[in-house]
């Protein structure tokens, strides 16, 4: 049994997706970001953290890849070179998209008012639609590593949520249409339901 440390509405959902998607059970402890919850969990305060035999794994994408690797799950043998290429495509994700959505947040409500920048948020805008068209002419298949989802394919759909609700531009059509087929199953359909 895994504890999930975060709430949904967070990068939380991610890991929650991840476990609904390979069946695995799991106990959801919502706390918020920064909260005195969180920094007892993870002393920066961010969430996820996923708790496991009393130890306390922390970031998104480290803890998808660890349940992906522990259950033979939604990636490749480790050591393979299409592993090395999901690696990759989850780091330029994190890179190119994810951190240019974080750099928005920052400068709308994380940072201290004084700290924000309004002045760099279109810059982010057209560096987040630039990055996702690249993105979209790689892709191998109808998913990033082409006919099999992985868990880069989970964190760009969940970025592009984040994005439409953060009043980024979603004019790609390609990308439309692959995070609709991201979203179409049944492990995102149950992990939705915590929200």
């Amino acid at each position: 049994m895994y504890t999930v440390i975060g709430s949904p509405n967070s990068r939380a959902f991610r890991v929650i997706w991840m476990l609904e998607e390979i069946e695995q059970p799991y106990v959801l402890n919502p706390v918020k970001a920064g909260s005195t919850e969180a920094k007892a969990i993870n002393p920066s305060g961010k969430v996820p953290a996923l708790l496991v035999d009393d130890v306390v794994i922390t970031d998104s994408s480290a803890i998808m890849t660890f349940l992906a690797d522990r259950h033979d799950a939604l990636t490749y043998p480790a050591g393979t070179i299409e592993r090395a290429h999901q690696d990759a495509y989850l780091h330029r994700i994190n890179d190119e998209i994810d951190a240019v959505l974080w750099m928005a947040a920052r400068h709308s409500f994380v940072l201290p008012e004084d700290k924000r920048v309004a002045d760099v948020k279109p810059s982010l805008k057209w560096e987040f639609e630039r990055n996702i068209n690249r993105l979209m002419q790689d892709m191998a298949g109808p998913f990033l590593m082409g006919d099999k989802v992985t868990v880069p394919d989970l964190v760009l759909t969940h970025c592009g949520g984040w994005a439409i609700s953060a009043g980024f531009p979603m004019e790609n059509d390609a990308f439309k249409a692959y995070a609709k087929r991201v979203r179409a199953s049944k492990g995102f359909e149950r992990a939705q339901s915590t929200r």
